[in-house]
Parts: C-alpha cells; structure tokens; sequence
C-alpha cells in the first residue's frame, strides 16, 4: 500500500502526458521524476507539502501545451542545480545535452536573488540563510532594480533558446497559484513582478491562457479588494438566467450561421478574465456593468473565407458598435497572434462582444509559440515555418542592444519597446512597419534606415506636413523629408520634447554623436551646459565638483559625454537639484506650502471622508489637530488645544487625523518673449497647468507684434523649472523662456 501510495502522483502524472509520446520519451520523463524526487527528498513547501509536487506540477503545465519529452523532464528537474547536490554535468551524463542546457537556462534566470524565483521553497538550512542575508546585501548594491535585470537577463535567456521562458513561465505560473501560502510583502512584491515581467512575456509569446491566469493571479494578491469586487459582480453574472442568456445567444448563432451556409462552427461563452475587465473599467472610465467584454462569444470556423462570411452575417444582423472592429486575420498582432474581434448591439438592445477564428488560429492564441513544439524536433510544413519566424523576431528585438552601452538604458528600452501596445504604419509603397505605442516620425525613419534617421528633417503623414513630435497612429501612411547630407540634431535626444520614444532610434542617434570629434562634443557640451545654467538663473557653478558628483573625472569628460549624447542636460539638472539647497536656488520669498495629500487631511481607519478646517481656530500644517464629526459635514477640522474642542462632551465624535503630505513650492519669476498671437497665453497657462505649477502673477507687455509676459510660478525644484521652460520655448511663435532676477 505505501509503494502503491508512493507512486500514485507519478502514475497520475504519466496519464496527462501526450498520447503520440513513445516507450522511450515515457522512460525519459520517467526516470527525470525519480531523480527530482530522489534530490529533493527533504526539501518542502511552505504550504507543508512535499517540494516534489510543485515539480510535477511544472511539468504538468508543460504537459498540457502537449511540449516535447526533454522540456517536460527539463521541467520535473528545472531546480535541482540550483536547490541540490546534482550538477550540470550529472544531467549531461544521465538526461544528455539537451535536457542539461534546459535546466541551467532556467537555473541562470533565478540566479537573482528572491525576485526572479517568487517560490516557496522553505529551507531551514543555516547556509541558505546566510546566502540568502548576502544576496539582499548584493541586491541593495545593484546600479539597476532586481525586476529589470530579471526583464534583461530574460530576453538573453530566450534570445538562446525560448523553451527554457516557457519552463519559467510554467513554474511562475505555479508559484502564484500557491501565493497565499507566503507573507503579505512577499505576496505584493511577487505579483508586482508578475504583472510587470511574466505576464507581458507570456503576452509577447503569445500564450494568452497562462497571460490570462498570470495576470488574474497577480492582480488578486496586488489589489485583494477590487479583485473580490470584481469577482462577485461576475459570480452574479454567472446565476442560471445569465446562463440561459448565452446558450439563447449560441443557439441563435448556430442556426442563423447555419442558414447562411456556414456550417462545422463551434461557439462557446469566452472566459471571463478579470484583470483585463479591470483595465478596461479604467481606462474607459465606467462600472463594470458597462464593459462590454463581460458578456462574449467566440466562433470557432473551418477556414479563413468562412471567418469573414461568418462576420458578415453578424453585422447585417445587429448594428456593429462603433470602434469595436479589429480585423487582426489580415494584420496579426506581433505576436502572431490572429482573429476578426467585433461588438454588436444584439436583440435584447445590450452589448456582445464576438471573436471569431479558425481552429488553428485558436490553438496558436491559447498557446501561443508553445503551439508549435516541432522547432528542433525536425518537424516539417507550415506550423514549423511559423516558428521558425517567430525565431526571427524574438532575435531582431536583440539586433540592436550591442549599441547600448547603459545596462539600466537597454532595460527602460525593452520596457518601453516591447511590453507596450504597438502601432502599424505604412510606407508610401504600402509596407507595414511594427513600432512601438507613441513612436514619431523620427522612430519611423530610424526604423527604415539609419540613414534615413540621421538626414531626415520632416514628415508627411496621411499627405499633411506634421511636426516630428507626432506620435502616429495605426492606419497612418508616413512619408519622410530628407536632407542630402547632414546628421541628426542633439535636440532628438532631450526627452522634455519628446521627438524620440524608441530606445532604437535613440541609440543610433548616440551612436552618430560619438563618432564626431571630442574636440566639438566638447565645446558643444560645455556651450549647452552653460546656456541651461544662464536660462535656470544660476551663476556661479564648480564644474569640478559637479562632474566628480556625476562620476567624471573632470568637467572635460562631462562636456564631452553631453556633447555625444550619453548623458542629458535633464539628468544633469536634475542631479544638481537633489544635491543642491532648493531655498538657497530658487527661494525668493517665503516657500508655499501645500498639501497634496487625496484630501489634505488623513483620517485614521477612514478613506474620503470630507473635511474643512475651523475658523475658530485656524490650524496650519505643523499643528496638533482632531476631527469633529459634523453631521452632514464631514469632520471640521481643529487645532487639539482649540477652546471649542476642550469643552465639548461629545468625545465620541471626535476623530483621531493627521496632516497629509505637506510639499513646499517655491514662486520663481521667468520671462517668455514671443511674436504675439491668439491663445498664446492659454497655451501657456495650459501647459503649467498639466506640469501641476501654479502661476502666483503674472504681467503682459505687447509692443505691436512682440509680446513679453512675465510671470511667477510656484516651482518644486530645478528639473521641474527646466522642464517647463524648454516645454514654453517649443510652443508655437515663443522666442525665448528663461528665469529672471527677483525684483
């Protein structure tokens, strides 16, 4: 009965493998679980159970994508390296090379300590504390945080072989199904990785129902309370009514499909993901009773013809809702995902949402690259050739991280490039071009050739002339203006204009700087430098110690790094401000003080409540003060020694407050001279506005065509003076913006 017991998960795990495995990959698998359960024998969860369960629960997830034998054993035996006596070379001699490389690219994935690995590995063991003690010490040490070195050393790991991601995704995938079993802040931190790292990856492989199941997990241990909200509103929607409602609608479906000579469909109520439903209530603003992605169907076709007929039939059925079309058959995702998505106002005068593809469409979007396992196993056709394009792309996002020379630099590129929403553009002969959310024309042209980039001096987009800070759109059709000779403008690179957004097209135009001369990046460096600190007001400047407070050696090496490109007048600012006494810099008067807390006044135990302060008291920020629950009011709030509150009896009303973060601003004058024109002064007003600055006074002078408006602002620190200045200065018709002298 104990062997019988013993063997009963093993026996249970065997029975979900593929049924094309033969003798010999049974064996592999086989013999791979005895191992791991050999080596991790007296290793145990924190959840009480055996570490061996959550091996074969790895590779269980892997089962069910149908993976080859040597990933499934790869997955069984993913933390013996790392956790063990067994070595890489064991498993070379005993599983063969395959199997080995497997394992030691997931083992150099969770080579960082903690965040990478999100498990719950629970190990007593007086060195793995110690280990444990000095990792953390590493990891405060690190330049860049442990969640962009994971993104970093991720994308390496799949740029050699993207069977070892899946098996992270797997044991990820696990790790967060058990999340309840570990502390709170560990629970947070690992679903903030989540959702930041491995969900978008499975995402950009394409395997949307562990994105799905990744993303929900990740969101219910980050945000418990709208998750449960969330949750029971969908639990209300599944009651039998609900229920009835559906399969009405899939019946309906069938039959008038069927009567239109669309026949072999398959319908079925799309799962409810919980997560996406969240985003889309924010970013649309509405309850969840309005997003329209809560009540959907998906229709599953023969072909590709039948996929377009059987979206003609809906739309002259019920009226389509506007905006709702995407047509991702004839332009794919970039990750190769594909199918027609609509919404309609169906019978009832209520919103449906409707997916329709082809089977192998379905298969490919529920897994994703991992749909295609015949990659290295000698398959042959069509699946085969998709994958191997999937090769490609996965190695052309690697193509140009050679020209970064910032580790931190390349990982808010891969942020900023990859794990965004992308946009589809066309040339003027009608190719597509894949860029990332937000690119401009400049990125476009960097995109085509470098060349292209480095001369290009304007833009049509759709045949207007448009700025080149644009951001473009899908659908638009771009057209680049060139010069014949000349080079990019230093300009692209200061990110308050906003000219360039990919890290690509970015990198290239550093590139070119750093190919002109020192002597020029120099004398450009120090003369950009300069003209900052005169527009900011500042006068007296020790180079030298700025350049030792940015890590240079010497101002030279300063002005040379700002004249190519690799450091920013931004970051330089911005430095210099943290480092600097902000009263001692911008002061010239007393600081304002503002409260910039949700409602300028804490509540302990309570969120919103209303509050004002007393008149008879007055308190100001530094004060000890109490609420007194006024009804109808909210709480008034009072200085604690205020003679109304020490003489009231009703202490129950009292309420225990505390100021909100109390933020100083500082009134700097500047003065912005511009031909005049209409608006220009709600343009200005506009943008102070969005900076959240506020103008304390403000004078304009006009001498026929030329306008000069002096004003005072209330300014936190220098890079926020800075930024708003060079924002001022790109308006249309301004001339100049810079700080004055007081008085």
């Amino acid at each position: 009965m104990k062997a019988t017991s013993r063997n009963a998960p093993l026996e249970k795990f065997l029975g979900q493998l593929p049924e094309n495995y033969n003798l010999a990959e049974r064996e592999l698998v086989e013999r791979a679980y005895r191992v791991a359960e050999g080596a991790h024998h007296d290793q145990m969860r924190h959840s009480g159970k055996p570490y061996i369960t959550h091996c074969l629960e790895v590779a269980g997830i892997l089962a069910e994508m149908r993976a080859p034998s040597e990933v499934i054993a790869a997955g069984l035996l993913h933390d013996t390296v790392e956790d063990t006596g067994i070595t890489l070379q064991d498993l070379r001699t005993d599983f063969g090379t395959t199997v080995a490389n497997l394992v030691d690219g997931v083992t150099k994935l969770t080579h960082l300590p903690r965040v990478s690995r999100g498990d719950q590995h629970s190990d007593d063991n007086k060195d793995g504390a110690k280990n444990l003690k000095q990792a953390e010490i590493n990891a405060k040490s690190r330049k860049q945080d442990l969640k962009s070195e994971t993104l970093r050393k991720t994308f390496l790991a799949m740029g050699d072989d993207v069977r070892v991601v899946l098996i992270k995704l797997a044991d990820r995938l696990h790790n967060m199904r058990t999340l309840n079993h570990m502390p709170e802040d560990k629970r947070k931190r690992i679903a903030k990785e989540t959702l930041d790292i491995f969900a978008p990856l499975a995402n950009r492989l394409g395997i949307w129902q562990m994105k799905w199941e990744l993303e929900d997990l990740g969101f219910r241990y980050l945000n418990p309370e709208k998750y449960n909200e969330i949750n029971e509103q969908l639990h209300h929607e599944k009651q039998p009514e609900r229920e009835t409602q559906i399969e009405a609608i899939k019946d309906h479906l069938i039959k008038l499909l069927a009567k239109n000579n669309i026949n072999n469909v398959e319908i079925s109520g799309r799962p409810k993901h919980i997560y996406s439903i969240y985003k889309k209530m924010l970013k649309k603003g509405k309850p969840f009773d309005l997003v329209r992605d809560v009540r959907a169907v998906r229709i599953i076709v023969a072909d590709v013809p039948a996929c377009y007929s059987a979206l003609g039939v809906i739309h002259t059925t019920w009226r389509p809702i506007p905006g709702e079309f995407d047509d991702y058959i004839a332009a794919p995702k970039d990750n190769f995902y594909q199918s027609l998505h609509t919404a309609v106002i169906y019978d009832d005068k209520r919103p449906l949402e409707v997916q329709i593809r082809t089977h192998e469409m379905h298969q490919n979007a529920e897994y994703g690259i991992a749909a295609h396992w015949q990659y290295k196993e000698g398959g042959h056709g069509k699946s085969n050739k998709a994958f191997e394009e999937r090769i490609v792309w996965l190695r052309n996002m690697m193509d140009w991280r050679s020209e970064v020379s910032d580790a931190n630099e390349f990982v808010e590129g891969m942020k900023t490039d990859v794990f965004q929403d992308r946009v589809y553009v066309f040339t003027p002969r009608g190719d597509i071009i894949d860029l990332s959310a937000g690119s401009t024309p400049i990125d476009f042209a960097y995109h085509v050739h470098t060349d292209i980039g480095h001369r290009c001096r304007g833009a049509r987009v759709n045949g207007k002339l448009v700025p080149l800070y644009q951001e473009l759109k899908t659908g638009d059709q771009v057209e680049i203006l060139t010069a014949k000779r000349g080079g990019p403008s230093r300009d692209w690179l200061n990110s308050n204009l906003g000219l360039v957004k990919t890290q690509r097209a970015r990198s290239k135009i550093k590139v070119w700087f750093k190919k002109q001369e020192d002597e020029q990046n120099l004398a450009q460096g120090r003369a950009s430098l300069e003209r900052e600190l005169q527009r900011l007001g500042i006068t007296e400047i020790n180079f030298e110690a700025m350049a030792r407070d940015m890590n240079f050696k010497t101002p030279d090496e300063l002005f040379i790094a700002l004249g190519c490109g690799d450091l920013s007048i931004s970051r330089v600012i911005r430095r210099f401000s943290e480092k600097a006494e902000n009263t001692d810099i911008l002061s010239i008067g007393t600081p304002t003080t503002k409260i910039t807390s949700t409602g300028a006044i804490e509540v302990v135990g309570l969120k919103g409540l209303l509050s004002q302060i007393a008149k008879c008291c007055n308190p100001a920020p530094g004060d000890q003060i109490v609420g007194y629950v006024t009804r109808g009011r909210g709480a008034t709030i009072h200085r604690q020694d205020c003679p109304n509150i020490l003489r009231t009896k009703d202490k129950e009303r009292l309420l225990q407050v505390d100021w909100g973060k109390v933020e100083h601003t500082f009134p700097v004058p500047i003065k912005v001279k511009a031909y005049d024109r209409q608006g220009l002064m709600v343009d200005i007003s506009t943008l102070l506005d969005s900076e959240n600055v506020n103008i304390a006074d403000v004078n304009v002078n006009v001498n026929r065509t030329l306008a000069v408006i002096n004003l005072v602002v209330e300014i936190k620190d220098l890079s926020q003076l800075s930024r708003i200045l060079t924002r001022i200065e790109n308006l249309p018709n301004v001339l100049e913006a810079h700080r004055t002298k007081p008085g």
